[in-house]
């Protein structure tokens, strides 16, 4: 609300400063024209340098990303460990105790 109430004041104070600053942009127009090279030359550098340090980047998101999930599986997977265990000696025992299977005829 109170931006709308001085909203006037603003757009006066915009105006009349806009109208006193103008001869020095006009001014400043030929010393960005000498500039314009130099932020060419910037934007070239950092192009090649986006090109060249990018497929690191993506590299080294994907070897994290496989980290995490395996970190997560394994924090998901350890609980279940035990059971895991037991079962095992359950399947060792009984396959220990079974007979031998019979020859198979050919």
């Amino acid at each position: 609300m109170i931006s709308l109430l001085t909203l006037p004041f603003r757009l006066l104070f915009g105006i009349v400063f806009g109208l006193l600053a103008l001869p020095f942009a006009i001014l400043a127009v030929p010393f960005a024209l000498l500039f314009l090279p130099f932020l060419l030359i910037r934007f070239v550098f950092k192009a090649l340098m986006t090109l060249i340090v990018a497929p690191f980047v993506l590299i080294a998101v994907f070897v994290a990303l496989a980290v995490a999930f395996a970190a997560a599986v394994v924090a998901l997977m350890l609980p279940l460990l035990p059971f895991a265990f037991i079962a095992f000696c359950v399947w060792a025992i009984i396959h220990i105790s079974s007979r031998p299977p019979a020859l198979a005829k050919f």
